[in-house]
Formats: C-alpha cells, structure tokens, sequence
C-alpha cells in the first residue's frame, strides 16, 4: 500500500502535489511566496478545503520569512477561493498569532511556523478519528458512492470521505467504491481512481449521470461525500453534482452521509442559502484540454459548487463524533467538544 501527502512543509519552501498533473505525472511545486501559495489555491495545483486552509496558513508563514506585510499577505490568501470556509479559519489562527505582535521578528516566524503546523497536524488526526467514528456506518461488505475527491490529496493527510473507505478497508471491511467522475475537472476520475489504485482499494469510475443507474442495479448500500462549508443548519456546501446525488439517494433509500472536520462547520452562516458559491470560468465546460466542445457564443454557467438541503443528509461525520437530526442542536455539541468543552 503506497502512501503520500499532498502537503509537506520543508523549513523554508512548502511542497505540494500538483493535483493538476495527476494522474499523467506526479509533480511536486516547490512555493516560497505568499502569492505563489494564493496562486496554487485559485488554479487548483491544490484543492479540497482542509488542504486549502493550510497550504494558506504555510503561505502567511512564507510572508513573514520574507519580512513582508501580513496584513497584505493574509488579504491575498482570503482573496483566493470565496467557499471554503476552512481556508478563512485557518487564516483566522494565524492572525490571531501575528495581529497586534510587537515582538522580535524570528520569534514571530517560530511562532506562525509552530501554528501552522499544528493546523497540518491536527487535520491528520482529526481526519483518521472521522474515519474512526464512521466505521460503525459501514456493513463488514459494502458499496460506497463517492463524490468528487476528498482524499490525501485533499486534505494533509487520509481524507475525510474518501479517509472513511481508507480506513474501512484498512479495518478489514470488503468495500468497493464507486467514484462519481465529477465534472467538469474530473476529480473523481482523476484522483480518487488515482488515490485508492496506490492504495489498493477495489474501486469503479461512473460518469455522474449514472448515479441512480448503479444505485438502482448494483444496490448501493451509502453515499459518503465531503463539505466545503457547513451550515448551522446542517446544509452542506460540495462540489457541484453532490446535490443531484442526495436526491438520487433519497429516491433509492440510500444513507447519505457527510464527512467533515468541525472546522468546516461555520456556525455563523445560519443556512445554506448564505453560502457565497465560487463561479469558475467558463473554458472548463466549453473545452475538453484544448479542444472545444461547446459552440462559440452559447452562453455557460459553470458555479464550482452547490448546497444539499439538511434533510437530504442523513448524518454528518466529525472527528468529534456523528450529528443526527436536528443539526441545529448536534451541530454546535460537537463544535464545543472539538474546542475542549462540553458537549
């Protein structure tokens, strides 16, 4: 079983896995540059919203090695993906650190260092106790759809959704995943297929549409996905094609479930309906590589991601434990328990 991460910080340079290149080649860009960090994370060399948030708080370490303005530099990161709400609370703790600090500057620079890689590591272990807490969720044989790709490569280390089928395999349980391709950028086609063949995990790509299709002929026994930004009220923002799969799964009585950090959880957005949701540009729907498939002038709407309802989730996994119904009382149990108080 091959392992890897997409994040590694070296001392003076972050390294990350050029999820662009996968699976033709794995490239490593080696980041000195706040803006370069910003840049990797609105192109996408890096994605998925626990590995968004600390590739970002590695870039406000790299503008305080570089003596540069923080404030500026913290601008910048926030500036790069609008939904991701793990990329604003990890900014959020490094600022916490360097905002108002009249110290020595390299006592500053240990200091951003050590926390951000206390966000780097907290996020692997946060990531296997989900994996943990799911286990229960899973029969000893069973098919599991997935959506998009929430695996090492989104995250540092393990995953979120995809973690939960690693370490369910690694438990001994017979799974088989079926990975939705998720269009446009193909991120279950290209790196979750990518990711579970280096693991050796028995998996099968289906085009998106084909969803209720397999639910209905191979008996689907849950769908697992991942969340870019959580609602108070448990509605859930993922990449685009999570809803329609929520409703397919309702259709067929088939567990939907949502993998996430309680980072991920952003009490303060009360629905779904405050959810900012990135448009990206156009090119991704009109061109398949450099060829165009779309005719010229027929207009596009290409929104990155979309919000499922909370009633459609049938619970939420969290490093802290599951919330059930209502997730407006589960919810901020389990946000309390992650920080250190009662649940």
């Amino acid at each position: 079983m091959s392992t890897f991460r997409s994040i590694e910080w070296k001392g003076d340079r972050l390294v990350l896995l050029d999820q662009r290149r996968i699976p033709e080649a794995k490239v490593f860009l080696e980041l000195t540059a706040p803006e370069e960090v910003a840049a990797a994370i609105r192109e996408m060399a890096v994605r998925g919203a626990p590995a968004i948030g600390a590739a970002a708080a590695f870039g406000v370490v790299l503008a305080a090695r570089r003596g540069e303005a923080l404030a500026e530099a913290d601008a910048l990161l926030r500036a790069s993906r609008p939904t991701a709400v793990n990329l604003f609370w990890a900014l959020d703790r490094m600022k916490r650190v360097w905002e108002g600090y009249s110290g020595a500057a390299q006592a500053l620079v240990q200091a951003l260092e050590a926390e951000a890689l206390k966000i780097a590591e907290e996020d692997v272990a946060a990531n296997k106790a989900i994996g943990r807490h799911a286990l229960e969720l899973i029969p000893d044989e069973a098919r599991i759809l997935h959506h998009c790709n929430t695996g090492s490569l989104a995250t540092v280390d393990y995953g979120t959704a995809l973690g939960i089928i690693r370490i369910a395999h690694e438990a001994g349980k017979k799974v088989h995943a079926f990975l939705d391709e998720t269009r446009p950028r193909l991120q279950g086609a290209r790196l979750s297929a990518w990711e579970l063949r280096e693991l050796g995990i028995p998996h099968t790509v289906i085009a998106d549409g084909a969803s209720g299709h397999v639910m209905q002929k191979f008996g689907i026994d849950l769908v697992v996905v991942g969340a870019d930004r959580i609602a108070a009220s448990g509605d859930t923002a993922n990449k685009i094609g999570t809803y329609n799969l929520a409703i397919a799964a309702r259709h067929h009585g088939v567990p939907f479930y949502v993998a996430a950090p309680t980072s991920t959880v952003d009490l303060e957005t009360p629905s779904g309906a405050a959810i900012p949701i990135e448009e990206r540009d156009a090119r991704e729907l009109t061109h398949c590589g450099p060829v165009r498939v779309v005719p010229e002038g027929s207009p596009v709407y290409n929104p990155a991601f979309d919000v499922t309802p909370a009633e459609l989730i049938s619970a939420i996994v969290t490093e802290a434990g599951i919330a059930y119904p209502p997730y407006e009382k589960s919810l901020p149990a389990l946000v309390r328990k992650a920080q250190g108080g009662h649940p």
